[in-house]
């Protein structure tokens, strides 16, 4: 799974890197849990790419109670095309959560070692693979997210045996693009992202404190 994360990058360096008109609204967070709003980055019909603040842990249309949300911050990318609660929103909903890198336990002797994982290459920023939803509720629409996981490459099987989709930045627009629509297509972005692109470090337990958020949690052990 992905259950935490990491944005801490310049905005301006988003907004270069994803394609968008301005610079995104964000403030700097080092330990981003389900639950809260994140940043998620969405190609409009009718405006173009676009950057919004959704929360992660997707609510289907169709959910008569919003609490379905906290199970579904994740959805396996194995299913995720056939699967009522995400079905929808990966044929027609796509999203991609810029993250500065995620984190992920290794089990080690029964116990859980967090890892930061982060890109190769300085001030890259992971394009994460995502659906969205917007729920209709009594208070008013809830836009959601839950990220897409797939099987681990030679780098994350080491540590984890699940990591998000990454999606390549030459790959952004059919991504992203609202009218593609088919879904053996689609189906071929869900893959493992190369390992050497990647690099993954031991860091402290303190980010098992979803509380804990400051730079301090990225440095290496």
């Amino acid at each position: 799974m992905c259950g935490r994360y990491a944005l801490h990058a310049n905005p301006h360096v988003v907004a270069l890197q994803f394609g968008l008109g301005m610079d995104p609204d964000f403030k700097a967070r080092y330990n981003i849990t389900p639950g809260t709003d994140i940043l998620v980055i969405r190609d409009d019909k009718e405006t173009g790419r676009v950057a919004g603040a959704y929360r992660w842990g997707l609510i289907p249309g169709w959910a008569k109670d919003p609490t379905i949300g906290n199970k579904l911050a994740n959805a396996r990318g194995e299913t995720v095309a056939e699967k009522p609660s995400f079905r929808a929103a990966f044929k027609r909903w796509r999203c991609l959560v810029p993250a500065s890198g995620f984190y992920e336990w290794k089990i080690v002797a029964g116990k859980k070692h967090p890892y930061y994982i982060r890109p190769a290459r300085d001030k890259e920023v992971f394009g994460l693979a995502g659906i969205t939803e917007l729920w209709k509720g009594p208070d008013g629409p809830i836009h959601t997210v839950s990220l897409i996981t797939t099987e681990p490459n030679e780098l994350m099987r080491e540590i984890h045996d699940r990591m998000p989709v990454i999606i390549p930045v030459d790959d952004y627009g059919a991504w992203l693009d609202p009218g593609n629509i088919n879904v053996p297509d689609l189906t071929q972005f869900i893959r493992s992202y190369p390992a050497v692109q990647m690099q993954a470090y031991p860091v402290s337990t303190r980010v098992n404190t979803p509380r804990n958020d400051d730079a301090e949690l990225l440095k290496c052990l």
